[in-house]
């Protein structure tokens, strides 16, 4: 469910534009969602990053003129839930390759891309093909949607809200609140992710979180995920507010 900001400014979707439009009208930011297919533990689905994603970077683009709104990449580099059927992966190569041709392109038309990453397995690809458009000369930002630590109720309760947790079930349910299945939601490994980060590198999450949870949901609520969204929102919303600014006029 979107907010009242949000459902009261305009966002320019590209893919309900036509192109006599989008040539007439002015053109400052494309705003790129990058998500994941990936399993989000019994209770979340598959493109829950995607959805976050997006939702985010609607926020943030909400009444703002010249600046539009593309479709997401909703497959990205989750080799580590590889075990978990249903999860799709093209790789950090692949997706590193596939965002730099694509911010090529859009730089035909559009002077400045930003990249909204909705998915922790996706940093190193988006910082790269971010990085190296810049190298050729093209204005480019990636975000990583990110809460800061002892963001949740307790330290020691969401030490280890790493994945499928409080976290994005309490944003799923302000998000999509009929995909969350609540009486499937587990609690998974606990552990702060820096202690099972090594195992979980060389063999996945399964190895470490049979579920695929890496948290716990207990507690998780809608009116936290409005919190969390909003946190997140004002977050893009400022680092947009700066690469704009720092764009030539």
């Amino acid at each position: 469910m979107p907010d009242a900001r949000t459902s009261e400014l305009a966002v320019f979707e590209l893919s309900e534009a036509h192109w006599p439009e989008v040539e007439r009208g002015p053109r400052q930011l494309l705003v790129v969602p990058v998500g994941s297919l990936e399993q989000h533990g019994p209770h979340l689905p598959l493109d829950t990053d995607t959805r976050i994603a997006v939702a985010v970077a609607r926020r943030a683009c909400a009444g703002r003129v010249g600046v539009a709104l593309a479709p997401a990449l909703p497959v990205g580099a989750s080799g580590e839930h590889a075990a978990f059927p249903g999860t799709l992966s093209i790789g950090s190569e692949a997706l590193a390759a596939c965002l730099i041709e694509l911010g090529r392109h859009a730089s035909l038309h559009w002077p400045a891309l930003l990249l909204v990453n909705g998915h922790g397995g996706n940093v190193t690809a988006v910082e790269a093909a971010a990085e190296r458009l810049r190298y050729e000369g093209r204005a480019c930002l990636a975000w990583h949607a990110a809460l800061p630590a002892g963001d949740a109720r307790s330290a020691d309760a969401h030490a280890g809200d790493a994945h499928a947790g409080w976290s994005e079930t309490s944003i799923m349910l302000t998000l999509a609140p009929g995909a969350v299945r609540l009486d499937a939601a587990e609690r998974g490994d606990v552990r702060p992710l820096e202690r099972i980060l090594p195992l979980l590198r060389e063999q996945g999450v399964r190895a470490v979180s049979t579920n695929g949870v890496l948290g716990d949901p207990a507690g998780a609520s809608a009116a936290e995920g409005q919190r969390l969204l909003a946190h997140l929102a004002d977050d893009l919303t400022a680092a947009m507010d700066r690469f704009l600014a720092g764009l030539p006029a």
